[in-house]
């Protein structure tokens, strides 16, 4: 039954569902429109082509990524907003692989492109759960693509399903975060000139 009423945001929320239900790499504007239940030629009227509906899906990812963390992390500091942050952007990322995906392969056209925004946004989300630890500019800039690499790498495994042995993957993830928080703690008492112990 035909879809009356589309806007460019309702295709792109559709095309990321069907993305983070079928994977980024399935993802077509005939599929799309048969989701919604109109001919492809429809779809121009809200988005360019496939590259722009891709566009638009990885500033939603990221957008909702910077909410998620933004969310999961208020009122918290230290060791409990690294893990609630990094736990939910882990659960973010199995629920919308698609979406994720999206995210990590668009390019910004510029500074003026809504994508570097909401980048900007996660950025500013993910070193937020860094302030507890009271470390400087620059390491605080080392921490960040630290934390980016690994929770980036965890989730990514464990979405296309590379954790084959047969360890609890939830205590390997709390695992890595003690481990992170013990070398954050480790850094600011070097710095401070104090002791963790």
């Amino acid at each position: 039954m035909p879809r009356a009423g589309l806007t460019s945001s309702a295709v792109t929320a559709a095309g990321a569902a069907l993305a983070d239900e079928i994977g980024l790499a399935s993802l077509s504007m005939g599929l799309l429109a048969e989701r919604l239940g109109v001919r492809p030629p429809a779809l121009y009227k809200h988005v360019t082509n496939l590259a722009d509906l891709l566009h638009r899906i990885a500033i939603l990812g990221w957008t909702e990524i910077a909410d998620t963390i933004r969310d999961a992390i208020q009122g918290r500091a230290g060791k409990d907003a690294l893990a609630a942050g990094a736990q939910a952007m882990r659960i973010y990322v199995r629920t919308h692989p698609g979406r994720y995906a999206a995210a990590n392969a668009a390019q910004s056209s510029g500074p003026g492109d809504p994508l570097t925004a909401a980048a900007n946004r996660m950025i500013d989300s993910t070193a937020a759960m860094l302030r507890g630890y009271q470390l400087g500019p620059d390491q605080e800039i080392h921490a960040l693509r630290m934390l980016r690499s690994t929770l980036h790498g965890f989730t990514t495994f464990e979405t296309g399903g590379g954790f084959q042995i047969d360890v609890d993957v939830d205590e390997s993830f709390a695992w890595t975060i003690a481990f992170i928080d013990h070398g954050l703690q480790a850094v600011t008492a070097h710095t401070h000139g104090t002791s963790t112990r």
